[in-house]
């Protein structure tokens, strides 16, 4: 439980990033980073987004290598599962022949899921020991930092981009954007206003609702430890991190599966 008086206090250094930036021909940290604008790295996110990512890899390396047509081991079918319900996945949403469109969903739902995955982390954990390391603020959840979720939804809008051009045609893509869903020339400032807003609606729609729910997610779990006392938290914090389960799992899901249907729509070729 936080000092009285001292709960904001308590609340703003949980909920603030390590920061990084270049400021006076050097390196700098934190607060004097403030001004820095863009080029400012939130260095726990990308330490921890880019390390499980990492651990996904190697995981499902080692579970490819170890890989056996007999009896397979608990992990083994662990992975089997999780490629299978994938795969059953994208079937369902995604009716075209493309080798990449399973592997992306795989990464994307298993990625997301471990980085949500630390929000069960008790919050004053790994502040507290970053602390004793020297590092004055430290969040550990990479899916409550906005960039990390922008990061992703652009590389998932680059796809659709990508394979919109591809599968259209350069031709095909800007008649799409300019003759739909009005097919007359009079009609193509509107149609082309009307079809920019939803292509960079998905984007923003992917990233806000994955963000929004695992910071609202962090932040009831902070105000458990900041307003509770130490003795009676559990109270409260283990049916929140239980129903939690299920939002870290749910918005793993939802985005991935928005992504095959934008990657599905991207294919289409009216």
């Amino acid at each position: 439980m936080a000092a009285e008086g001292n709960v904001s206090g308590y609340i703003q250094h949980h909920l603030t990033n390590a920061q990084m930036c270049m400021a006076d021909g050097g390196l700098a940290f934190n607060y004097a980073c403030k001004d820095a604008g863009f080029w400012t790295w939130h260095i726990d996110s990308l330490l921890f987004s880019v390390g499980l990512g990492a651990l996904f890899l190697f995981l499902f390396y080692k579970a490819g290598q170890k890989a056996t047509t007999g009896v397979p081991g608990k992990f083994q079918c662990f992975v089997e599962m999780m490629v299978e319900f994938v795969d059953g996945a994208v079937r369902d949403a995604f009716h075209r022949t493309d080798r990449v469109i399973a592997p992306i969903g795989l990464t994307i739902f298993v990625w997301i899921f471990l980085m949500n995955l630390m929000d069960l982390v008790p919050v004053d954990f790994i502040p507290h020991v970053a602390g004793l390391m020297g590092a004055e603020y430290f969040k550990i959840v990479p899916t409550t930092d906005l960039n990390i979720t922008l990061g992703m939804s652009i590389a998932v809008f680059a796809l659709i981009i990508f394979y919109s051009i591809k599968v259209k045609g350069l031709k095909g893509f800007t008649k799409e954007l300019t003759l739909n869903p009005f097919n007359h020339w009079s009609m193509i400032p509107f149609n082309f206003l009307l079809e920019s807003v939803t292509l960079l609606a998905k984007p923003f729609s992917l990233a806000l609702r994955l963000f929004g729910n695992l910071y609202a997610g962090e932040l009831i779990f902070i105000l458990i430890a900041a307003l509770v006392p130490l003795w009676a938290q559990w109270t409260l914090s283990v049916p929140w991190a239980i129903f939690h389960i299920l939002v870290i799992v749910l918005q793993a899901f939802i985005f991935m599966m928005l992504t095959i249907v934008y990657l599905a729509l991207a294919h289409e070729d009216h």
